[in-house]
């Protein structure tokens, strides 16, 4: 009878075998146990960490408002009332993703256009470019800085640091343009705000995102930016984490926030009604969350 193969002094059944044995289980929601990338050692003065939860089945589900808000309205109530109407609840882990008009109207940051005497200087502009005046001149009083001038934008820095065009002051979906809406004065204050109404309201703690549509450099089209948050961290640190090569990484800070509000965008448009959505399955941080771990200091910003 023929022998059966030998490797290295064993059988080849019992190699096979022992080899399969040795084959790190995997476990729920991270790497697998004792593999290359876990017994790597931490980077200095930072702890090993684990890979984050998969989130991988999203859902956004719109919910539309049939009546314009207005102030003093409670978007808590309005945002409850829609999702009863549209046989909808809220579940634990769902984030609201809600854009800034509604809040800027509910808050009553309302300007008419013909109480704003525009300068000298705005009205010049405006009449180069075709622009109106009176917003040019309402977009500079919102500014604490202008960013770029040039072929009729105006980008500015906001008083709460974002980098935007006409410091976020818009016209749409209002009246026709007889007003402006301004940005929140305080968006994550007024994330906060809803944060605790739908909690009181619903016993569940809601991640709230306040958004608005901002350009970007090099970039054609709008995308939506997080401008306020209640309820989660705004970012995802993943360095110190081995990627599945067994690379730890030093730079991946995910600006997830950011990243909902574009996911959010898809459903969330000025022509539908629909000013605010849910996003379902998606594995947050619970923190108090600030917005201004998303805005880069002018000393690290290389454009400015």
């Amino acid at each position: 009878m023929s022998k059966r193969p030998r490797v290295h002094g064993k059988p080849a059944a019992k190699r096979r075998k022992s080899a399969a044995h040795s084959l790190p289980r995997a476990r729920r929601g991270g790497a697998s146990r004792g593999s290359a990338s876990e017994r790597e050692p931490a980077p200095e003065g930072r702890k090993k960490q684990t890979a984050p939860p998969l989130s991988a089945n999203l859902r956004i589900i719109a919910i539309p408002l049939a009546d314009e808000i207005k102030p003093g309205d409670s978007l808590a109530e309005k945002v409850l009332q829609s999702l009863r109407q549209h046989k909808l609840a809220f579940k634990s882990g769902d984030i609201l993703v809600v854009k800034h008009k509604i809040v800027s109207k509910s808050e009553d940051r309302i300007v008419d256009l013909a109480t704003i005497k525009p300068s000298a200087h705005s009205i010049a502009w405006a009449r180069k470019y075709k622009l109106n005046a009176r917003v040019i001149e309402l977009a500079l009083r919102q500014s604490r800085a202008i960013i770029r001038r040039k072929n009729g934008v105006l980008i500015t820095e906001t008083r709460h640091g974002f980098i935007c065009a006409n410091s976020g002051v818009d016209v749409s979906n209002v009246d026709g343009g007889r007003h402006a809406v301004l940005l929140p004065a305080d968006p994550d204050r007024s994330s906060r705000k809803l944060h605790r109404q739908l909690k009181k309201l619903t016993a569940l703690a809601i991640p709230v995102l306040i958004t608005d549509t901002f350009g970007r450099p090099w970039r054609e089209g709008l995308v939506d930016f997080c401008i306020g948050i209640a309820g989660m961290k705004a970012l995802r640190d993943d360095r110190g984490r081995p990627d599945p090569h067994g690379y730890t990484l030093h730079a991946s800070l995910e600006a997830i926030a950011d990243e909902l509000a574009c996911a959010a965008a898809l459903v969330c448009g000025k022509l539908n009604r629909t000013p605010a959505c849910i996003i379902r399955g998606f594995h947050y941080v619970p923190a108090r969350g600030r917005t201004r771990d998303l805005l880069r200091p002018a000393t690290n910003d290389l454009f400015r």
